[in-house]
């Protein structure tokens, strides 16, 4: 009797990406249970975005590439659904993992619960209060309609428990981003980003802006800029920029003759700069995570965080730019934690992947 049980991953954006990994090879080591999928909606599809990442992993090429570009949030959103439910009329799996925030895992999660496929979300449980962010409601909805929720700790357990959600839909696994980064954290450092950069032996700033609310407003992302100009005059302010940044300081003509303006880097690059800077700029969930693995010091340029546990006990600070100077409470940060040793936060051992795997093996 073939008792070897079909899964889909599904990933669509560049932190998809680092999640899917993990579980992808974990599931390649259980090759006489499982036969794995792995499906590319192409909700980022800039090779600089995501091509690089499966060369940085060393993990095969997807088995399907969906393309679904971009676009505003409803239209991205039908077309991954619309492209996922003619894939799984043909081949149908027994179960789909789907991961973190973005489109195309609420997009994913709706197919396949429409189509009694088994579906199991990694990253459940993540809350930021804030509704109007697009991520927020993709979890909400996610969560709802999936039938395994893999939180990653116990903060996404009591969220998910106060929404109502039986107790024994949900399993604790840890933070599946700290697998991906383990797994190539050496071959990071051995890179030569920072000497190509010029910032060997430097301290320096990494920055990393992509949310609407900080980028498509001109004058919001003015004001963040201007201030990071400023602390560029007492450290260098490396900054890689996502398209959605690039396009907004292009059509205002924002002046960012102090910063060094980098096309978006691939994992293994920018995970070497995050190893080296002095203090981290960001509005990304992921570089939280990141930062406070390794401990740096992070500013998180938004008024709350779904990963609220990198600041009760990691590295990570949230900042209002309109109310407070990046550049002081950077160097505040700096300060804060210098010589002290990265923080230990329970389950983030980079061994993730095998609680997902085992308890989809309980439950498939």
């Amino acid at each position: 009797m073939n008792n070897i049980m079909s899964i889909a991953l599904l990933a669509g954006a560049r932190p998809n990406y680092m999640k899917v990994f993990p579980v992808l090879k974990e599931l390649e080591r259980r090759a006489d249970r499982w036969r794995a999928t792995l499906i590319h909606t192409g909700q980022h599809y800039d090779p600089l975005m995501n091509d690089v990442f499966f060369e940085d992993f060393g993990a095969r090429k997807p088995d399907h590439f969906l393309g679904v570009g971009s676009g505003p949030h409803g239209a991205q959103t039908a077309r991954v659904m619309i492209a996922l439910e003619e894939l799984f009329q043909r081949e149908r799996p027994d179960a789909l993992l789907v991961v973190g925030d973005v489109n195309s895992t609420m997009a994913g999660a709706l197919v396949a619960s429409k189509m009694g496929i088994y579906t199991a979300h990694l990253e459940a449980g993540l809350r930021s209060g804030d509704r109007t962010m697009p991520e927020e409601i993709n979890r909400i909805v996610t969560d709802a309609v999936s039938d395994l929720l893999l939180t990653p700790g116990e903060e996404g357990d009591a969220n998910l428990k106060r929404e109502g959600v039986p107790a024994e839909k949900i399993v604790c696994v840890g933070n599946i981003m700290i697998d991906s980064l383990v797994s190539v954290l050496e071959k990071a450092r051995n890179r030569d980003i920072a000497r190509r950069l010029g910032t060997e032996g430097r301290p320096f700033c990494l920055v990393t802006l992509h949310r609407p609310s900080n980028v498509d407003d001109p004058r919001r992302l003015g004001l963040i800029v201007g201030q990071l100009s400023r602390f560029a005059e007492r450290m260098p302010v490396v900054f890689p920029v996502h398209p959605r940044t690039r396009k907004t300081l292009e059509s205002a003509g924002l002046p960012v003759q102090r910063l060094m303006l980098l096309e978006p880097l691939g994992y293994l690059d920018f995970l070497a700069l995050q190893t080296r800077a002095a203090v981290v700029i960001t509005d990304s969930g992921g570089i939280q995570e990141e930062t406070s693995f390794l401990g740096t010091p992070c500013l998180t340029v938004r008024p709350n965080t779904e990963r609220p546990v990198t600041i009760a006990l990691g590295t990570n600070r949230l900042v209002d730019p309109e109310r407070t100077d990046l550049a002081g409470e950077a160097e505040a940060a700096i300060a804060r934690w210098k010589g002290k040793p990265p923080p230990r936060i329970p389950l983030w051992d980079g061994n993730t992947a095998k609680r997902v795997v085992d308890a989809l093996e309980k439950r498939v």
